[in-house]
């Protein structure tokens, strides 16, 4: 068994079809299929049920799909701790939610001083940026903090406060309670402290509308589709045109923090260490 047959395995799993796959990997079908035919002679098991719209994994497939995650996640780190170097190099796959304003700051210094580094960003919500950490498919995230897998450890970054925006219509919370609640989906952290609020005010939201960016969700707050709880920053710039108006909500839910978050087990390359050394000296000069 190869590591390319598994990589191969894996595309084919996420795609459906042997054809999406092989566009993706830039083969031709018939290489991905004698792979594929290839791992399951040698497995001596089925790993996909073949149906007219395409192919989804077997029980057995599913088995092998979690197996080679960790095998080649375990590959991956195997290479970072071989080549390690002083000069941080190579990739460097970091999650983030929407809303650290301050990101883009951190981003920049690192890119400018480490310019081998081939960095990328994806965004989600903190429930599933922490798992993406924990299955090695990202090096690091910055995610809002909460309570924290064992196997994580966590850098804080800095502490924002939260809160309730809505068009200008409104000036007093009692106006709000029955809008609707714009938000990201379930597992993001700025949700789970409205819907505490929420919860201790015995008030029950007559609308929840999930969206997957913040700019449209800021958009619709400015037209009156409903309201939003946000870090003050993200929505300066509303409020400076007056497009939007700020209401505070009392400290236990508009405080909170944003950390940095890595596998605690993970080989620290100097990639990674100089991006948390980056943080870190971001961190001292907000506080100079």
């Amino acid at each position: 068994m190869e590591f390319k047959d598994l990589e191969i395995f894996q595309v084919v799993a996420k795609k459906g079809t042997i054809s999406a796959a092989a566009r993706e990997l830039n083969y031709v079908q018939s290489n991905v299929t004698a792979r594929i035919q290839k791992l399951e002679k040698e497995l001596n098991s089925p790993l996909f049920n073949r149906h007219s719209r395409g192919m989804n994994l077997t029980p057995e497939g599913k088995k092998l799909l979690v197996y080679s995650d960790k095998i080649l996640a375990l590959t991956n780190e195997m290479k970072k701790v071989i080549q390690s170097r002083e000069e941080p190099a190579g990739k460097l796959e970091i999650g983030t939610v929407e809303t650290v304003i301050q990101l883009p700051y951190i981003l920049s210094a690192y890119n400018k001083k480490y310019k081998e580094v081939d960095l990328t960003l994806v965004s989600g919500v903190t429930e599933k940026l922490q798992e993406d950490v924990l299955n090695h498919k990202l090096d690091g995230a910055f995610v809002t903090q909460t309570k924290l897998h064992p196997e994580l450890v966590a850098h804080d970054v800095f502490q924002e406060e939260l809160v309730l925006i809505s068009d200008t219509k409104a000036t007093s919370l009692e106006q709000l309670k029955n809008e609707p609640f714009l938000c990201f989906s379930e597992g993001c952290g700025y949700r789970a402290r409205l819907e505490r609020w929420y919860k201790d005010e015995n008030i029950k939201p007559k609308k929840i509308m999930e969206f997957g960016t913040l700019e449209t969700i800021l958009s619709s707050v400015t037209v009156g589709l409903g309201i939003t709880f946000v870090p003050r920053k993200a929505a300066s710039h509303l409020v400076k045109k007056g497009f939007v108006h700020c209401h505070t909500l009392p400290e236990k839910y508009s405080k909170i923090n944003t950390i940095f978050i890595r596998r605690a087990d993970s080989y620290l390359t100097a990639t990674i260490e100089k991006f948390i050394e980056t943080i870190e000296e971001f961190n001292s000069e907000l506080i100079s």
